[in-house]
């Protein structure tokens, strides 16, 4: 084995059980044996070498390129005996986190986002093959965090449970303009101009998924309530009564947090209420993982709560409630990996091998994050005015109490009822 790369998998991996098979066929053991055995074989010089260097960018790399191989476990497995050993610290876990701190310092030229690369960057993950999403994703096409206030539910009615507790914090009343930034295949635009009679428009950059929107909403007979655009946000005029963003934020760049949120305290009506719902990490500002930089989503970042909240308040906009979701994420990519897992040939026929490899580990990384690692969401309720909502939070509660009585066949009361 590389010497560099046994030195640093010894010194790093002191519980556990990780067995690495190198390129000259020699077992190596690693960790104190407890917990579930994980067993790889790296199949080249180079690929030891290259993960002895940048282990975060290599070893997925490798995997996508057949270069490493499961005998024993899995990537989920690999990454928790990994995080759970980063964890405890020492020399190597510092010298990985020396080498994000090198990253941190060009974060701010991978987060540049003007119109023309959004739209780029948009298109190199969510224009791929509709086909492909349907693979995994619930029958909504829903693709950002669940909720989750059981994990044995089923993954379609966690995503309709997210919607309704998105919904009920947007205070929506009958008739009113709503501005969906981000709004993917249409799913949440068009469940808010079913329940609640509004007039919905719903921007997106992604020539796949404004097709898809477009269509359901023709289909659905809400054409004429729910409209669907190819724009950036930063070309829009309001007043909107309501904003929502749900998994849109993650592609905005930590360079333009400010001209996002003077553009929402723009867009928004005096007595306007908004929704934010993004990934968010707790362990303060960082970098972009390397893998998920080069090959899932360019430009994107995770950002720390300490650097959205600034952004809102030199806005003029005020916080009037958060709520941290923990484990949402972890049980929404458990299902998702789950199910590709099971449709994985399909995926291998649409596209191929190694992109099968790389949404495998895109799957299992994004889960290991979340349930190992920094990674939560952030649900971040906005006004303009601090009396623009109720001053309690028992309206919510009523309201997702109003759309389970709806989804169970009985008429939505009216929320002055």
């Amino acid at each position: 084995m590389n010497p560099l790369l046994q030195k640093f998998v010894s010194r790093l991996i002191q519980t556990g059980s990780l067995t690495i098979t190198d390129a000259d066929g020699r077992m190596h053991r690693f960790g104190d044996g407890s917990g579930e055995p994980v067993h790889i074989v790296i199949r080249s010089h180079g690929a030891e070498r290259a993960i002895a260097l940048d282990p975060m960018l290599a070893v997925p790399e490798a995997y996508m390129d057949g270069e490493v191989d499961f005998i024993e476990g899995d990537i989920l497995a690999l990454l928790k005996v990994a995080y759970e050993n980063f964890d405890r610290g020492g020399p190597q876990a510092l010298a990985m986190k020396v080498g994000e701190g090198v990253r941190y310092l060009f974060r701010r030229l991978h987060q540049y986002n003007p119109a023309g690369r959004s739209k780029r960057n948009v298109q190199r993950h969510y224009d791929l093959s509709g086909e492909m999403y349907k693979l995994f994703l619930d029958e909504d096409m829903q693709y950002s965090c669940a909720y989750y206030p059981d994990p044995s539910i089923p993954l379609e009615e966690a995503q309709r449970l997210k919607k309704r507790h998105i919904m009920a914090k947007l205070a929506l009343k009958p008739g009113q303009k709503v501005l969906d930034i981000g709004s993917g295949w249409g799913g949440l635009g068009l469940d808010i101009a079913r329940s609640f009679d509004a007039n919905v428009l719903g921007i997106t950059l992604s020539e796949e998924q404004h097709a898809v929107a477009q269509r359901r909403a023709r289909e659905s007979g809400l054409a004429e309530k729910a409209r669907f655009e190819i724009v950036d946000y930063r070309a829009l005029t309001g007043p909107f009564d309501r904003i929502v963003s749900v998994g849109m934020f993650e592609h905005v760049g930590v360079n333009h947090y400010r001209t996002f949120f003077n553009k929402c305290a723009q867009l928004l009506a005096d007595d306007g209420v908004m929704l934010l719902h993004t990934i968010g990490r707790t362990s303060g500002p960082s970098v972009t993982n390397a893998f998920i930089r080069k090959y899932i989503f360019p430009g994107g970042y995770i950002p720390a709560l300490s650097e959205v909240v600034p952004a809102i308040e030199k806005a003029g906009l005020i916080i009037t409630d958060i709520e941290i979701l923990r484990l949402h994420y972890a049980e929404t990519l458990k299902a998702w990996r789950e199910r590709f897992m099971a449709n994985r040939a399909r995926a291998v026929e649409i596209y191929d091998e190694r992109f099968a490899r790389m949404w495998e580990f895109y799957l299992a990384g994004s889960e290991a994050s979340f349930r190992w690692q920094d990674m939560v969401n952030f649900q971040i309720q906005i006004t303009k005015r601090r009396d623009a909502l109720p001053v309690t939070r028992d309206y919510m509660l009523e309201v997702e109490r109003r759309l389970n009585a709806l989804d169970n066949g009985t008429a939505i009361p009216d929320a002055a009822e």
